[in-house]
């Protein structure tokens, strides 16, 4: 085994370290990666559309809707793949997969902090948070047994 050398390093080999320790290289290819998927597919439907991860070459993609799906595989898929390729070398991209899901920005998803805003007076309220009216429709029913009529002693 041989002794680390004591004497200065230069500093392309610290940060080339520093870079595949924290995995800056894979978070640079996955920003390449979609700043390609966004201009290639274009700006009504790169909002409709999210990256998901790259194995063994093939790119998952989840579309919002169907008919977007049939757009991107029927006649954009060949064009798309091109993009990627040129755009983003770092990551090997032989296919694409695209599936139908529930899109969600970043940005919009709430805080857990935060309470949900108030209804506005007169509108529809749930049920936890109404109070029965005394001796109204509010008041829960006893339920009988099967066979057992509440009328007869």
């Amino acid at each position: 085994m041989s002794k680390p050398s004591r004497g200065p390093r230069p500093l392309s080999d610290i940060l080339g370290e520093l870079f595949t320790v924290r995995g800056y290289g894979r978070l640079r290819a996955r920003q390449e990666l979609e700043d390609t998927w966004n201009t290639a597919v274009g700006e009504p439907n790169c909002c409709q559309t999210r990256l998901g991860e790259v194995r063994r070459g093939v790119l998952d993609v989840t579309v919002a809707h169907s008919a977007l799906l049939e757009e991107l595989v029927a006649f954009r898929k060949p064009a798309l793949l091109a993009a990627l390729r040129s755009g983003a070398p770092a990551t090997t991209i032989h296919d694409i997969r695209f599936r139908v899901g529930a899109i969600t920005l970043e940005t919009e998803q709430p805080s857990m902090t935060t309470s949900p805003p108030p209804s506005p007076p007169g509108k529809f309220m749930p049920a936890r948070h109404r109070r029965a009216a005394p001796g109204g429709r509010g008041q829960a029913r006893k339920r009988s047994k099967p066979g057992h009529n509440p009328a007869q002693p």
